[in-house]
C-alpha cells in the first residue's frame, strides 16, 4: 500500500497513523509542490518544469528557505517511484489522501493524470464536508488532513474508493484545462471544482494587514496568514508583498531583497490637495 499525500505535516501525521492501523501499513509518498500557484502550462515538458522551478527560485529570493529550495526536489521523481513500485507488484495500490483544499485538490489533478495506466488500483479519499471529532470530542469539518486526530483516522479509512475509469478521463481533462489555462492562482469552489485567477488575487487579503504606520514585514506576513480564511503560503505571500512595493502601492524602509526582516512596510501616505483643487 502507497500513501500519497501533499503536506509535510500530512506526511508526520500519516506517519503515526500507519504506527496505530497495522491495515493500513505501507509507504508514504509525498509531492511537495504546491500546484494551486504559479504557472502549470507544459509541466509535461522540461521547458515547461524549469519554467515552474524558476518561478519559484524567484519568489524564493531572500527568504529563510534559500533560492536552493527550487529545484532540490522532483515530484516526477516521486512519481516514478510510485509507477515503478505498481509495475513491479501487481497487488500494490495506492491510496490518495485529500481535504478540502485548493493545495491538495491541484495536486490530485496533476497525479491522477499520470496514473490513468493503473485503473482498478487507485484510491482515493477526500475529507468533502465530512465531520469529525477534534481533540475536545467537538464535531469539527476539517480543512487540512492535519487537523484530523489520528484517532479519527480508523473513520477516515473506511471512505476510500476506487477511481472510476470516468473519473480518471474527467479528471484528466480537468487537469489539461488548467494547465491550458494556466492562471496563477487556483481557487477550490466545491467538492473538486477549481478556479483560476489572477496573481493579484490575494492581494486585498495582503493589504488589509497593512496601515498607516510602518510594521515589520515578516509581522504583515504572519498575521496575513493567520488571519485569512483561504489559505496560501507564506512565499507566494511575500512575493506578492515585494510586488505591491514595486508598484507603489506599499510604501517600503530598508531592503525587501536582502531578507524577510530586513524591511518594514506601510500603505502610501496621502497627498494633501492643494486648495482650490
Amino acid at each position: 500500500m502507497i500513501h500519497v499525500v501533499f503536506n509535510e505535516a500530512d506526511q508526520q501525521l500519516m506517519a503515526r497513523v500507519l504506527e496505530q492501523e497495522d491495515s493500513l501499513a505501507g509507504d508514504i509518498k509525498l509531492i511537495r509542490d504546491d500546484f494551486a500557484v504559479g504557472p502549470v502550462a507544459d509541466l509535461d515538458t522540461e521547458e515547461g518544469w524549469n519554467g515552474r522551478v524558476e518561478w519559484w527560485r524567484n519568489l524564493l529570493a531572500g527568504s529563510p528557505y534559500g533560492q536552493q529550495l527550487a529545484g532540490s526536489f522532483d515530484d516526477r521523481l516521486t512519481v516514478q517511484e510510485i509507477t515503478g513500485a505498481l509495475d513491479g507488484h501487481p497487488d500494490e495500490q495506492v491510496w490518495i489522501w485529500m481535504a478540502q483544499n485548493q493545495h491538495d485538490v491541484t495536486g490530485y489533478y496533476w497525479l491522477i493524470a499520470q496514473l490513468k495506466d493503473y485503473q482498478g488500483r487507485v484510491m482515493v479519499l477526500y475529507m468533502n464536508n465530512l465531520p469529525f471529532f477534534n481533540e475536545k470530542s467537538q464535531l469539527f469539518y476539517p480543512t487540512w488532513l492535519s487537523e484530523i486526530p489520528v484517532s479519527e483516522f480508523r473513520k477516515a479509512k473506511k471512505l476510500d474508493r476506487m477511481v472510476t475509469l470516468s473519473e480518471f478521463e474527467l479528471d484528466g481533462d480537468e487537469w489539461k484545462r488548467l494547465s491550458a489555462e494556466n492562471a496563477m492562482v487556483r481557487q477550490l469552489e466545491g467538492g473538486k471544482k477549481l478556479a483560476g485567477h489572477d496573481i493579484s488575487f490575494y492581494d486585498n487579503e495582503l493589504l488589509k494587514n497593512i496601515t498607516g504606520d510602518w510594521q515589520k514585514s515578516w509581522r504583515v506576513l504572519s498575521n496575513t496568514l493567520n488571519r485569512m480564511k483561504v489559505k496560501t503560503g507564506d512565499v507566494f505571500i511575500m512575493g506578492r508583498m515585494k510586488e505591491l512595493i514595486s508598484s507603489g502601492s506599499i510604501e517600503v524602509s530598508g531592503d525587501p531583497e536582502k531578507g524577510w526582516k530586513d524591511f518594514d512596510v506601510k500603505l502610501p501616505s496621502k497627498v494633501p490637495q492643494e486648495a482650490g483643487t
